[in-house]
């Protein structure tokens, strides 16, 4: 198989970061990404991990058109705070962590106004704020979606478990890699994994 047929990671090490844990509940616009096969023996509703390995290849593809320093990441959900900030460091991008200021995409008196030309949030739920704000501005919404989900104002969902500190740290250290070999500042996998580890992407709360 070619390389770029292969998976990013080996899809165990996607399970063993729970990418593909849901929740209990599942949204209508999510039910194409999750795997409707097989069910955690809690109940929790599982998301297909296939579809998580070719979505962060379209979204880092898609990231890839713009400067880094017009691409926004927010999050204000706690575990994702720590890897979106190093993702945003990594690709020279702009973040917001913790609380978005209302405004900051809405409001050029405001001393935190800012212009980015697209947006990843980590979270469309627990960052609606910003998804709203980027919304209002015409600016294209990229977000990583768990299966609870709604996709509304959302141009681009990248399907993973997106509560999971492991997870979140996968993720966003995968959309790095992918986007640094896209512009050649990292020349293959193995340069990036001596450089970067996983591990130290994951929030320490």
């Amino acid at each position: 198989m070619a390389e770029s047929m292969s998976p990013l990671v080996p899809y165990d090490v996607y399970e063993r970061h729970a990418v593909h844990i849901g929740t209990n509940q599942k949204s209508a616009d999510m039910r194409g990404f999750l795997d409707l096969i097989q069910q955690d023996s809690s109940g929790l509703h599982l998301i297909d991990v296939n579809q998580t390995d070719a979505r962060i290849r379209v979204v880092a593809n898609f990231l890839s058109n713009y400067e880094s320093e017009r691409i926004l990441i927010v999050s204000a959900r706690q575990y994702g705070q720590r890897p979106a900030r190093k993702f945003a460091r990594a690709i020279g991008a702009r973040h917001i962590v913790g609380r978005f200021i209302p405004g900051t995409l809405t409001n050029p008196r405001l001393r935190t106004y800012i212009e980015p030309e697209v947006i990843l949030v980590t979270d469309p739920a627990a960052d609606s704020q910003a998804l709203s704000e980027a919304v209002k501005s015409g600016l294209p919404v990229v977000a990583i979606c768990d299966a609870n989900n709604r996709l509304r104002n959302v141009d681009l969902a990248l399907p993973a478990n997106n509560k999971g500190r492991r997870s979140l740290a996968l993720v966003y250290w995968l959309l790095a890699r992918e986007m640094l070999k896209a512009d050649g500042t990292v020349k293959n996998d193995m340069e990036w994994e001596l450089a970067e580890e996983v591990a130290d992407w994951e929030s320490t709360f």
